[in-house]
């Protein structure tokens, strides 16, 4: 990964948590307690007109394995 957009998104990452601090908790709780083979992770988005989007997906062992690997990746990049 190219080193200065690897410091752009640790930065815009750092922003987002102070905006949203209990966003990062959860996803580090679920990373850590939920997100295991066969897991069903649904996702809502409401526009601020109403509109309701929808979708789920069943959790692999490639999906583990892609989120164990960004989980080191920004816990190597915090040291």
């Amino acid at each position: 990964m190219n080193p200065i957009m690897f410091l752009q998104l640790k930065n815009s990452w750092d922003t987002f948590k102070k905006k949203h601090p209990k966003f990062p908790l959860f996803l580090k709780k679920i990373s850590t307690e939920a997100i295991l083979e066969n897991s069903i992770i649904e996702i809502h988005v409401t526009t601020p007109e109403g509109k309701t989007y929808s979708s789920n997906l069943k959790v692999t062992k490639t999906d583990v394995e892609l989120v164990e690997q960004i989980k080191e990746l920004f816990e190597n990049s915090q040291s």
